[in-house]
C-alpha cells in the first residue's frame, strides 16, 4: 500500500500558509476595530449630547438665554468626547427652538504603520422635535 502523501507532493504544507494568512487578515481586521470603535463611539455619544443640549435650551430659564445654554453644554460636550479645537460649531435660533450644527472630521489609521487612513467625518444638526416644540 502506498502512502497518499507522496502521490501528490503539490498539497503539502499548504495548511500552515492558509492559517498564517488567516490568522494574519484578522490581526489586521482587530486593529481596524481597535481604532475605528472608539472614535465612532464617540460621535455617536456627541450626537447624543448635542439633542440633550438643545432641548436644555428650549426648557432654559428666563434669565439665561437658551443660545448660551447650548453653547456651554456643546463646549463641555466637545471636550469630554476629544472632538478637534477646528470643529465647526454653529448655534443658532430657529424659529422658536435653537438648533446646533457641529461638523469635524477625524483621521483613523486603519492599517498599521500609517498605509491606510480613514478620514471620519461628523456632521450633525441637531434641533428638538416632536411635542416640546408644539405651542
Amino acid at each position: 500500500m502506498k502512502k497518499l502523501y507522496l502521490e501528490r507532493p503539490s498539497e503539502r504544507g499548504g495548511a500552515g500558509v492558509k492559517f498564517l494568512a488567516i490568522a494574519v487578515v484578522l490581526v489586521l481586521i482587530a486593529n481596524a476595530g481597535y481604532n475605528y470603535i472608539p472614535i465612532a463611539y464617540a460621535g455617536a455619544s456627541f450626537q447624543q449630547e448635542m439633542d440633550t443640549a438643545v432641548v436644555k435650551g428650549l426648557a432654559a430659564p428666563g434669565q439665561f438665554k437658551p443660545a448660551d445654554v447650548v453653547r456651554a453644554h456643546i463646549d463641555r460636550a466637545a471636550k469630554d468626547y476629544d472632538v478637534p479645537a477646528e470643529a465647526v460649531i454653529e448655534i443658532k435660533p430657529s424659529g422658536n427652538v435653537i438648533q446646533a450644527h457641529v461638523a469635524y472630521t477625524k483621521s483613523v489609521d486603519m492599517l498599521p504603520f500609517g498605509l491606510y487612513r480613514y478620514k471620519y467625518e461628523f456632521n450633525h444638526v441637531s434641533a428638538p422635535v416632536g411635542y416640546l416644540t408644539k405651542q
